[in-house]
């Protein structure tokens, strides 16, 4: 066992004050782009239909990778450090959606292979394109000081976005490690969002962010603390999704 990681034992607990922006853009025009996105994104939909790993590229230019090589169903937006993992349910016309852990629409698949992408920016859907290859969705093991370092960073930038003092501590093993470390990332990512909407103002409701094991991932807050319970034996999708742990975290 790797035994607890706390300020005073592995010096990895830390808080700071700052602040955070983010940012966005947007597409244009008509007539004959019209024609070439269909050409793109409706008639090549089929061309690798069943694909189990490829890289993809919507209409608004977001590109990620689809891992179907798995138990579960993964996805990765290039511009983002978060693996989603994907719960697929039966749809019409033999279709399949695939849900993120808090069972919103993230991706649709049709029988003849096309998929439909679903975010925030864009509710209604998009459609995607096969951009090639793609690179399997896997933890990378981790050791007790590169866990140490891992929990000291996401301290430090998670204090930066909620504009307070946020401690981190884990309840590791080996088996746990990496899959705390990935933990850790995406909380300080909820958090970001979570600054992003309150516009400056401080966020997060709790001072420590305590990392433990259990049957089945999840996120909760109680008594000022963020417990994030990861499942090792289910790899990536053993942690909670930024989403879950944004609604755990009390956003509106």
């Amino acid at each position: 066992m790797m035994g607890r990681l706390t300020a005073s034992r592995r010096g990895w607990s830390a808080a700071l004050l700052c602040v955070v922006a983010l940012g966005l853009g947007a597409p244009a025009n008509a007539g004959v782009t019209d024609k070439l996105r269909d050409g793109l994104f409706k008639n090549r939909g089929g061309e690798q239909a069943g694909a189990p790993l490829a890289r993809y590229v919507s209409e608004a230019g977001r590109v990620f990778t689809l891992d179907r090589t798995q138990t579960v169903p993964m996805l990765k937006f290039e511009d983002s450090p978060e693996v989603w993992v994907l719960l697929p349910s039966p749809a019409p016309r033999g279709d399949v959606i695939y849900k993120n852990d808090l069972g919103e629409p993230v991706l649709r698949a049709t029988r003849l292979g096309g998929f439909t992408l679903f975010t925030d920016e864009r509710p209604m859907g998009e459609a995607v394109s096969m951009a090639g290859a793609g690179a399997p969705l896997r933890l990378s093991p981790m050791s007790p000081q590169a866990l140490a370092d891992r929990m000291l960073q996401a301290s430090f930038r998670s204090g930066r976005a909620a504009r307070h003092a946020i401690a981190f501590q884990a309840e590791a093993s080996p088996a746990s490690a990496a899959l705390m470390g990935d933990a850790a990332v995406v909380v300080t990512l909820a958090l970001f969002r979570l600054a992003e909407k309150a516009g400056g103002r401080p966020v997060g409701r709790f001072s420590l962010v305590l990392f433990e094991e259990g049957k089945k991932p999840a996120a909760m807050l109680k008594d000022n603390v963020l417990r994030i319970v990861v499942s090792p034996a289910q790899g990536l999708a053993g942690r909670p999704s930024s989403k879950r742990i944004i609604t755990a975290a009390g956003a509106k």
